[in-house]
Protein backbone atom coordinates (compact mmCIF):
# COMPACT_ATOMS: atom_id res chain seq x y z
CA UNK A 1 0.00 0.00 0.00
CA UNK A 2 1.38 3.42 -0.97
CA UNK A 3 2.12 6.09 1.65
CA UNK A 4 -0.18 9.03 0.85
CA UNK A 5 1.41 11.37 3.41
CA UNK A 6 4.79 11.62 1.66
CA UNK A 7 5.80 12.89 -1.77
CA UNK A 8 6.15 10.39 -4.60
CA UNK A 9 9.63 9.93 -6.02
CA UNK A 10 8.73 11.81 -9.20
CA UNK A 11 6.35 14.78 -9.18
CA UNK A 12 6.61 15.10 -12.95
CA UNK A 13 7.80 17.93 -15.13
CA UNK A 14 7.95 21.51 -13.85
CA UNK A 15 4.73 23.45 -14.57
CA UNK A 16 3.60 27.05 -14.63
CA UNK A 17 1.34 28.42 -11.90
CA UNK A 18 -1.02 29.30 -14.74
CA UNK A 19 -1.98 25.63 -15.17
CA UNK A 20 -1.84 24.64 -11.49
CA UNK A 21 -5.14 23.01 -10.56
CA UNK A 22 -6.97 23.30 -7.25
CA UNK A 23 -6.62 20.04 -5.34
CA UNK A 24 -3.01 19.45 -6.39
CA UNK A 25 -1.03 17.84 -3.51
CA UNK A 26 1.43 20.08 -1.66
CA UNK A 27 4.54 18.72 0.09
CA UNK A 28 7.21 20.34 2.23
CA UNK A 29 10.95 19.98 1.54
CA UNK A 30 11.12 16.88 3.75
CA UNK A 31 8.54 15.20 1.52
CA UNK A 32 5.72 15.30 4.08
CA UNK A 33 2.24 16.13 2.85
CA UNK A 34 1.32 19.74 3.74
CA UNK A 35 -2.11 19.74 2.12
CA UNK A 36 -3.66 20.56 -1.25
CA UNK A 37 -3.83 23.69 -3.38
CA UNK A 38 -7.03 25.59 -2.59
CA UNK A 39 -6.34 28.78 -4.60
CA UNK A 40 -3.55 30.18 -6.73
CA UNK A 41 -3.03 33.87 -5.97
CA UNK A 42 -1.79 35.76 -8.98
CA UNK A 43 -2.19 38.86 -11.05
CA UNK A 44 -3.77 37.19 -14.06
CA UNK A 45 -3.38 40.20 -16.33
CA UNK A 46 0.36 40.60 -15.72
CA UNK A 47 0.97 36.87 -15.05
CA UNK A 48 2.63 37.50 -11.68
CA UNK A 49 2.55 34.68 -9.12
CA UNK A 50 1.89 35.86 -5.54
CA UNK A 51 1.50 32.54 -3.72
CA UNK A 52 -0.88 29.75 -2.76
CA UNK A 53 -3.70 29.19 -0.33
CA UNK A 54 -3.24 25.63 0.88
CA UNK A 55 -5.93 23.51 2.49
CA UNK A 56 -4.30 21.72 5.44
CA UNK A 57 -5.55 19.54 8.28
CA UNK A 58 -5.60 22.66 10.47
CA UNK A 59 -7.40 24.92 7.99
CA UNK A 60 -6.23 27.21 5.23
CA UNK A 61 -2.64 28.43 5.16
CA UNK A 62 -0.86 30.93 2.94
CA UNK A 63 2.43 30.19 1.16
CA UNK A 64 3.88 33.35 -0.43
CA UNK A 65 5.66 32.92 -3.74
CA UNK A 66 9.10 32.97 -2.11
CA UNK A 67 8.15 29.89 -0.05
CA UNK A 68 7.05 27.86 -3.08
CA UNK A 69 10.09 25.87 -4.16
CA UNK A 70 8.56 24.19 -7.17
CA UNK A 71 5.37 23.56 -9.10
CA UNK A 72 5.22 20.24 -10.90
CA UNK A 73 2.69 18.20 -12.85
CA UNK A 74 1.81 16.01 -9.84
CA UNK A 75 2.52 18.25 -6.86
CA UNK A 76 3.93 21.41 -5.33
CA UNK A 77 6.88 21.73 -2.95
CA UNK A 78 6.91 24.45 -0.30
CA UNK A 79 9.89 25.52 1.80
CA UNK A 80 8.34 24.91 5.23
CA UNK A 81 5.97 22.45 6.91
CA UNK A 82 2.26 23.34 6.94
CA UNK A 83 2.31 24.30 10.63
CA UNK A 84 4.84 27.06 9.85
CA UNK A 85 2.68 28.68 7.16
CA UNK A 86 0.49 31.60 8.23
CA UNK A 87 -3.26 31.78 8.04
CA UNK A 88 -4.48 33.88 5.10
CA UNK A 89 -4.87 37.49 6.20
CA UNK A 90 -2.59 37.17 9.25
CA UNK A 91 0.68 39.01 9.52
CA UNK A 92 3.67 36.65 9.68
CA UNK A 93 5.95 37.08 12.73
CA UNK A 94 8.48 39.86 12.15
CA UNK A 95 6.64 41.37 9.17
CA UNK A 96 6.13 45.09 8.89
CA UNK A 97 2.51 46.13 8.71
CA UNK A 98 0.95 49.19 7.15
CA UNK A 99 -1.37 51.40 9.10
CA UNK A 100 -5.07 50.44 9.18
CA UNK A 101 -5.82 53.85 7.65
CA UNK A 102 -3.65 53.08 4.63
CA UNK A 103 -5.33 49.71 4.22
CA UNK A 104 -8.79 51.24 4.52
CA UNK A 105 -7.85 53.81 1.89
CA UNK A 106 -6.90 50.97 -0.46
CA UNK A 107 -10.47 49.75 -0.38
CA UNK A 108 -10.06 46.39 1.34
CA UNK A 109 -13.81 46.65 1.87
CA UNK A 110 -16.04 44.33 3.79
CA UNK A 111 -18.76 43.64 1.28
CA UNK A 112 -19.60 39.99 1.13
CA UNK A 113 -20.01 37.75 -1.92
CA UNK A 114 -23.78 37.91 -1.46
CA UNK A 115 -23.57 41.65 -2.15
CA UNK A 116 -21.80 40.97 -5.45
CA UNK A 117 -24.11 38.45 -7.07
CA UNK A 118 -23.83 34.73 -7.66
CA UNK A 119 -20.51 33.14 -8.62
CA UNK A 120 -18.49 35.86 -6.89
CA UNK A 121 -17.56 33.84 -3.82
CA UNK A 122 -14.21 32.46 -5.04
CA UNK A 123 -13.18 35.82 -6.50
CA UNK A 124 -14.24 37.61 -3.32
CA UNK A 125 -12.17 35.24 -1.13
CA UNK A 126 -9.13 35.60 -3.41
CA UNK A 127 -9.42 39.40 -3.48
CA UNK A 128 -10.01 39.60 0.27
CA UNK A 129 -6.88 37.51 0.95
CA UNK A 130 -4.91 39.53 -1.59
CA UNK A 131 -6.04 42.83 0.02
CA UNK A 132 -5.09 41.65 3.49
CA UNK A 133 -1.78 40.33 2.20
CA UNK A 134 -0.94 43.66 0.60
CA UNK A 135 -1.62 45.42 3.89
CA UNK A 136 1.04 43.33 5.64
CA UNK A 137 3.72 45.16 3.67
CA UNK A 138 4.92 41.92 2.05
CA UNK A 139 5.34 41.86 -1.72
Amino acid sequence: MADTDSAPEDLGAPQSFLVLADGTPVYDRAGDRAGTVEHVLSDDQDEIFHGLVIKTRDGHRYAPADQVDGIFAHGVIVAVPADQLTEPGRTPPGATTRSPTACAARGTGSSSPSDQGSGASRTWVRNRIRSRWRCTGLR
